[in-house]
């Protein structure tokens, strides 16, 4: 099926090399989560952003995360949180669990976000976090530090997939939590993209609220009373499954919603 708007090379690559063998399912204080930190790094240094690391410690052992600040407006101080966790369930039993669309989809996005929006004039932090196993460490320490006025947090997790659609009709679709106040934004940046928005968890109010204050990095800037909004294509059969790896992933869709996202950044 298609929509009209062709994949994006960059996207593909950055899963692609997120989830290939390489990195061991990127799991949280292993070897294959450091050569994901180098690649971050790289990546971060391509678009013209300089990373830096913050170290944070789990029971598990010493996490990090990948943060790039853009600051194209020095008068201001307040600054936009893009986000995404790029660690994964890592290898088991001999088996890698890739995590393609569980995260390395939204570590993509947060990638692309970068970079469109580096010239922008505007102040967004990029943060790819560790530490989602464990309690969401990672944004627990980022969201404890004090240093940058947060005026919205927007938060990129599992993104990629068309395989559990809210209508079974309608697999160009995303779902924006905590977004419903920003929907005639929305509709603004989906002009000429066309996906289908929801603001709610398959239709769910109990599973809505659970997802977005408990079960995602976005948590623990709510917690501190800072708008934030998770973006989502759901939980599917391939989320934390060896078979979670780049073919699970619908690349056309994937940039739609990352065009979509973009567009309402540059609102």
């Amino acid at each position: 099926m298609s929509f009209g708007i062709p994949a994006r090379a960059g996207l593909r690559d950055d899963v692609l090399c997120l989830a290939d063998s390489l990195m061991e399912g990127r799991g949280h204080a292993t070897r294959g989560a450091v050569e994901a930190q180098a690649y971050l790094c790289r990546r971060f240094r391509q678009i013209g952003l300089e990373p830096t690391l913050q170290t944070f410690r789990t029971e598990r052992g010493v996490g990090r995360n990948v943060i790039a600040i853009n600051t194209g407006n020095p008068q201001s101080r307040q600054y936009t949180l893009i986000c995404a966790h790029y660690d994964g369930v890592g290898k088991l039993n001999g088996m890698v669990y890739p995590g393609a669309d569980t995260n390395a989809s939204g570590v993509a996005v947060m990638l692309y976000l970068a970079e469109q929006l580096k010239g922008s004039g505007r102040n967004y932090i990029f943060a790819a976090l560790d530490g989602y196993s464990e309690r969401l460490a990672g944004a627990e320490e980022l969201a404890s530090v004090g240093k940058w006025k947060l005026s919205l947090v927007v938060n990129l997790d599992t993104i990629g997939s068309v395989l559990a659609p809210p209508n079974k009709y309608r697999p160009d679709f995303l779902i924006a939590l905590g977004g419903k106040k920003y929907e005639k934004q929305f509709d603004l940046a989906n002009e000429g993209i066309g996906l289908r928005v929801y603001y709610d968890y398959y239709r769910s109010k109990s599973f809505t609220e659970y997802f977005y204050t408990k079960i995602s990095d976005q948590a623990p800037f709510l917690s501190k009373s800072i708008p934030s909004v998770m973006f989502t294509s759901g939980i599917t059969m391939n989320t934390n499954k060896v078979t979670d790896d780049a073919s699970s992933i619908d690349f056309e869709i994937l940039t739609k919603r990352a065009e979509l996202i973009r567009n309402w950044l540059s609102l």
